[in-house]
């Protein structure tokens, strides 16, 4: 289609009319509350990007102003920085100042929980503070007390023994790894965490207690399961060479000999005598035999013996021999008495035994029985007048 002639002309006349008065597209610096530009000139041109920063406590809101035809695109401001926190927190026992949820930068809010509850920093009140980044300090949150599965302490399968509940107050059975012993029968949930602490601790071996020796080198209250240790018996203790036992984990120390030391000649025993000839030196677990003399009796009841034990060095025995009892024509004389069978005749009877006795001829018992038994070389006498 051909456009006329007269329309043409129109055109380039209103062109070049408008171009004689075309300008070019700036924005002016703004007035920012709470802000200020950075690097501010007198103009600036189109699509150029408003640079600018806030006071402390304000922030700048989001986007970046851009100078187009009919001013900034964004209307550059700064906004107060503040932190919320939620009205209704769980398990939050009270916060202090109550009700207020929104906090200005640098203020502070108090916050106790339950007492089956604890804030992050594990403590049951805690003040928290906001920051500069809209950010408090530390989670201002409430939450259930709760053990984790007790990893890195030698629990033998702690992912399937403490599975299930795990809240404050839970008591759960548990087991441990070959080579640690329980601590506890159960495990507890509480403020600090699984209790005992440790659950398992490493089977070790007490240090040894040997009578008559010592241990060489240095000596320690405990020893892990397969070190071994040496000791050295006492001078005149057995054996005389250095002893290496080791460290088991059923059976404590495995290896051990007692040190055994020798005995000199067997100890005298009143009344009584050996029936072998004695030597200068006897060994542990040796003993000699002894009798008593004649008409002394040997106490056989389990707190006595006949024998003398050496052990480790030292006599060990109770032997007792009873005295027997004598009675002579002087003291029969005196009490106006005479034996039964045998008449007027000094006697030497053994412990135990008994003595039947009769008045002299014209006499009548007045004090004590007739019959009497001797006891340890006491036997009392009847009277006669």
């Amino acid at each position: 289609m051909r456009v006329p002639v007269k329309l043409l002309g129109f055109v380039f006349w209103l062109f070049f009319f408008n171009c004689g008065r075309c300008q070019e597209i700036t924005c002016t610096a703004p007035v920012i509350l709470n802000g200020e530009v950075i690097e501010r000139v007198q103009e600036y041109r189109k699509d150029a990007i408003l640079k600018y920063r806030c006071y402390q406590g304000f922030k700048p809101r989001e986007g970046s102003p851009k100078c187009a035809r009919f001013g900034w695109t964004l209307n550059p401001e700064c906004d107060e920085i503040t932190c919320v926190l939620p009205s209704t927190p769980f398990g939050v026992k009270k916060n202090n100042p109550a009700g207020k949820t929104i906090f200005r930068v640098g203020e502070r809010v108090e916050i106790t929980c339950f007492e089956n509850h604890w804030l992050r920093t594990r403590e049951y009140t805690h003040s928290f503070t906001c920051r500069d980044d809209g950010q408090w300090d530390h989670q201002p949150v409430c939450e259930e007390i709760r053990c984790e599965v007790p990893r890195n302490q030698h629990v033998y399968w702690s992912t399937y023994y403490f599975s299930g509940d795990k809240r404050l107050g839970v008591k759960i059975s548990y087991s441990c790894e070959a080579g640690y012993v329980q601590t506890a029968a159960e495990a507890t949930c509480t403020r600090d965490g699984w209790t005992p602490n440790p659950l398992c601790a490493e089977r070790m071996c007490a240090a040894p207690n040997i009578s008559n020796a010592d241990i060489v080198g240095d000596r320690r209250p405990n020893y892990r399961i397969n070190s071994t240790i040496q000791y050295k018996c006492n001078t005149g203790f057995e054996p005389e060479q250095p002893v290496q036992i080791t460290c088991n984990s059923w059976t404590e120390w495995t290896g051990i000999q007692q040190c055994t030391g020798k005995c000199g000649p067997p100890p005298n025993v009143d009344f009584a005598d050996t029936i072998e000839m004695i030597k200068k030196e006897y060994d542990s677990e040796e003993r000699v035999e002894y009798i008593c003399f004649n008409k002394y009796t040997l106490v056989q009841d389990h707190h006595y013996t006949k024998y003398m034990t050496c052990e480790n060095g030292e006599w060990r025995g109770n032997i007792r021999c009873l005295k027997p009892c004598t009675v002579t024509v002087e003291e029969m004389d005196k009490r106006g008495i005479q034996l039964r069978w045998g008449g007027r005749q000094k006697i030497f009877v053994a412990h135990h035994d008994r003595i039947v006795f009769v008045c002299q001829r014209g006499k009548y018992l007045t004090v004590n029985e007739l019959i009497q038994i001797c006891y340890d070389g006491v036997m009392i006498l009847p009277e006669c007048e």
